[in-house]
């Protein structure tokens, strides 16, 4: 059974007042290595089933991996009589009607295959080659992914979108594996990955730890790189829920009650923002809600999504909402979308161009390890990890120790100093989730080293 013959019988079979089916059909390629070695490759291939029914305003869903023909009809009876026996859900309103038909609905799925990396893998080798001869160790993988859901409802939807999504995570490590340095990028097809240019990235970083500079905790003038930015507002992102603001319990919560959007959150013009898309980070153009959520609701499957600023030019636009919490807040419903861009004013220089115009501060490669301390401020802890170094009127002249930092990313977009040319990157700690992110670096005059940290 085809995954649209799949949603057609599923609808058939329930017998409840509306229904709505999800069908995903997934499959990955990888390359993994370590030392200069290709160590392992594979593919894999998922498919998962999600029935979603409705009898009164009250909801079953039931969801299932690899759902055999014969397995279907249990499957919609048993969220049947979920719904049957549910409590009128809060959420509940009447399913999306009149979105047009996917013009590929019926196309067939074309899995991803480990000939993605036809032309990447060549290019890694070398620079395993080149690594090796100039003493240093390359260790990461390389990972391709194809998702492609059906979406149908009983009110008529029929839609469908194909997610290609790909990273790289490389690190090099000098020969006695005593200096290490990271770098990622994110890709839909690896044809635009530069395997030579992100390696030779990594052999500056680890001739720059070759000099040891040991600092205490303290604030410091802190340069964010594209990546360590992603990590940050990727959580303000996930923090920023309409009702958990409603409900006074977030840093977007209003004294007094309601929600701060209209608020100047930023003094420079930073602007934050998805759009479905966006060339390069292009993604899903409605809603895909597997179960209801605080920030999202099967009701609103199917909604069309478009392009959404969250924070323009420094004010606080929207929140994440479904048509339920918009109601509430009076607010425009804008349901959340999978990818984030960043951008500054105009004219922002690259990295490189900000480290030659810094009298002394830091250099931060990576955040990891990132955990909520506070919701009321968002106030986040974490670790810096593979190379902080030091900025000497304009060079790099060491590497210094790791610091745990707290810091809270709405905070920080008040006081940055300095914003950069936003580009395509991949987040450090959270691309297992989220990898389609536009960045700028940033300067922060007064970034919380809180601790110093023996992490390496």
């Amino acid at each position: 059974m085809t995954p649209q013959e799949m949603v057609e019988k599923a609808l058939e079979l329930s017998a409840n007042d509306d229904c709505v089916v999800l069908v995903d059909e997934g499959s990955t390629a990888n390359l993994r290595f370590a030392g200069n070695t290709l160590t392992t490759n594979g593919v894999a291939r998922s498919s998962r089933v999600t029935v979603i029914s409705i009898s009164g305003g009250s909801t079953g869903v039931v969801s299932r991996s690899i759902v055999r023909d014969e397995q279907l009809a249990d499957v919609v009876a048993a969220a049947d009589a979920a719904a049957r026996d549910a409590q009128p859900a809060e959420d509940a309103r009447p399913l999306v009607e009149g979105v047009p038909e996917s013009p590929h609905w019926g196309s067939s799925v074309e899995p991803t295959d480990i000939g993605v990396f036809e032309g990447f893998a060549p290019a890694l080798g070398e620079a395993f080659a080149a690594a090796e001869a100039g003493g240093r160790k390359l260790y990461g993988f390389a990972e391709h992914s194809l998702n492609s859901t059906f979406l149908g409802t009983s009110t008529g939807l029929r839609l469908r979108h194909d997610q290609p999504t790909g990273r790289l995570e490389l690190n090099a490590k000098s020969a006695d594996l005593k200096r290490s340095a990271w770098t990622g990028v994110s890709t839909q097809d690896f044809t635009d990955v530069d395997v030579a240019a992100l390696d030779a990235s990594l052999a500056r970083r680890l001739e720059w730890a070759k000099t040891r500079v040991d600092l205490p905790a303290g604030r410091y003038e802190t340069l964010l790189p594209p990546s360590a930015v992603a990590d940050l507002m990727i959580y303000l992102f996930w923090s920023a829920g309409a009702r958990d603001a409603l409900d006074g319990r977030s840093v977007f919560s209003k004294p007094g009650g309601g929600t701060r959007v209209g608020e100047q959150l930023a003094t420079l013009p930073v602007t934050l923002s998805s759009d479905p898309g966006a060339a390069g980070i292009a993604c899903a153009p409605f809603v895909r809600a597997h179960a209801s959520s605080r920030e999202s609701s099967v009701f609103d499957n199917g909604l069309p999504l478009g392009p959404t600023d969250w924070i323009k030019d420094g004010t606080l636009e929207a929140l994440l909402q479904t048509r339920y919490s918009a109601e509430l807040s009076g607010l425009r419903v804008t349901p959340g979308i999978d990818n984030l861009i960043m951008s500054g004013p105009s004219g922002g220089g690259s990295l490189e161009d900000m480290i030659a115009s810094t009298r002394h501060g830091l250099l931060v490669t990576c955040l990891w390890y990132i955990r909520e301390v506070d919701p009321q401020t968002l106030l986040v802890t974490g670790l810096t990890r593979d190379g902080v170094y030091l900025i000497e009127h304009g060079e790099v002249v060491g590497e210094v120790n790791n610091f745990r930092f707290n810091e809270s990313p709405v905070d920080l977009l008040g006081r940055l100093s300095e914003v950069g040319a936003a580009e395509r990157t991949l987040p450090r700690e959270w691309n297992d989730y989220f990898q389609r992110t536009v960045m700028p670096p940033v300067r922060v005059p007064d970034f919380n080293m809180s601790t110093v940290s023996q992490a390496s």
